[in-house]
């Protein structure tokens, strides 16, 4: 894999259709005040992306957050990492799916929670077939979003009015914190280049080069989509940003494409989460971190239904009762934060003394600041910490019951 395709696939696990939504709720936080929450975020990304490309050259292969940590810290914390990222799923890929039917709505006029809940049925149902998305076709939604974000960025930046920007801090730095609160939600997903480096014909230095290329993507893309959504729609933009910017310059037309571009952006990435999930929890099962009944069907060419059936169980009160997007993103972010945070802790332990270690510090630092803006909705990753640590006691239990 060269440096094009290790940056297509790094900015694919990064860039999401949360960037769909995300203007609209961190300006609401915050105001156009917004824009610091961004910049800090994308400052936050620098060290922690590096500490990921610099983690993933020296220990190259698979396995994800959970086996790095567990080579760090242990078992227990293994498992409660790969908690964290099973728990995030459920509520995480509800959110995503609010969001396809919020932009159906405003552009095709289906109800939203409708069309919601028919992006979540046949996501799962797709992946009860064995109908993964391809990786081409990942990149594909990938680029597809891309341009979409560069499209409406490039279109609308002419309509700009700086009397947007006043007042620019209306709620003050805890505006500002509560916007970067929800913004975790667009800047994890550096954890996938742990695992990539193995993949790259030139192995670490492909890995720091398509590191490095996707900073700047997502930072020419973050930085034009926060400053132009704000200066063309103003602090109290709709809830469907990307739509509004591009009827500024291409009018009605923008609607109906729009929509069906948040539907398919939507699919492609529930569909993927629910694969990987659906996969984790099996791993977690063989490793005693979930009972041992949902790791079937997790080895190769297999569907492991029970663990996607799981999934599915505990997607389904989330949708029902916590329709609220911006909860569900917040609660997502706790999640996701703590894995990375959890990431960036272990490499400062793994990495050789040095600069890569400095990063890794400073990475460590950056995130759990990061972490600490989540507020109260860390109670999240703490309530799955403690589910994941009992589930091993228990199944530890039975294991050594049945020994006997």
């Amino acid at each position: 894999m060269g440096t094009k395709e290790g940056t297509a696939l790094l900015v694919g696990a990064v860039l999401g259709p949360g960037m769909l939504v995300l203007p609209h709720l961190a300006a609401a936080a915050a105001g156009p005040a917004s824009v610091l929450a961004w910049a800090g975020m994308l400052a936050l990304s620098v060290p922690v992306a590096l500490t990921f490309a610099a983690l993933g050259a020296r220990y190259p292969g698979g396995g994800g957050v959970a086996a790095v940590v567990g080579l760090a810290f242990g078992r227990h914390a293994s498992a409660v990492a790969g908690w964290w990222f099973y728990g995030a799923v459920p509520i995480g890929t509800v959110a995503g799916a609010l969001i396809g039917g919020r932009y159906v709505e405003a552009c095709l006029g289906v109800d939203a929670t409708l069309a919601a809940g028919l992006i979540l049925a046949v996501a799962f149902a797709a992946n009860a077939a064995g109908l993964r998305t391809s990786g081409r076709l990942q990149i594909g939604f990938v680029a597809l979003l891309v341009a979409l974000l560069a499209t409406a960025v490039i279109t609308a930046a002419p309509h700009a009015d700086p009397a947007n920007f006043t007042p620019f801090a209306p709620y003050g730095p805890a505006g500002v914190a509560s916007a970067a609160g929800v913004l975790l939600f667009a800047f994890v997903g550096w954890e996938a280049a742990s695992h990539l480096s193995a993949e790259f014909a030139a192995g670490g230095r492909g890995l720091l080069r398509a590191t490095v290329v996707t900073l700047v993507v997502i930072g020419l893309l973050y930085a034009g989509i926060s400053v132009t959504s704000v200066a063309v729609l103003g602090a109290d933009m709709t809830g469907v940003p990307l739509t509004a910017m591009l009827e500024v310059s291409l009018g009605p037309a923008a609607r109906p494409v729009t929509g069906v571009v948040a539907v398919l952006l939507t699919f492609g990435a529930v569909n993927t989460y629910l694969a990987g999930a659906a996969r984790l929890g099996a791993a977690l099962a063989r490793d005693g971190a979930l009972p041992v009944w949902f790791a079937r069907g997790g080895g190769p060419g297999q569907t492991p239904y029970r663990s996607l059936g799981l999934v599915l169980v505990l997607s389904v009160p989330v949708f029902v009762w916590a329709g609220d997007l911006d909860v569900l993103m917040r609660a997502t972010s706790a999640c996701l934060a703590a894995v990375t945070s959890a990431g960036v802790l272990a490499a400062v332990r793994m990495l050789p003394a040095g600069r890569h270690r400095v990063t890794a510090v400073v990475g460590s630092g950056m995130s759990l600041l990061g972490l600490a803006f989540c507020g109260a909705y860390l109670l999240v990753p703490v309530v799955l910490a403690v589910g994941a640590v009992a589930g091993l006691r228990v199944n530890a239990r039975r294991s050594y019951k049945i020994g006997l």
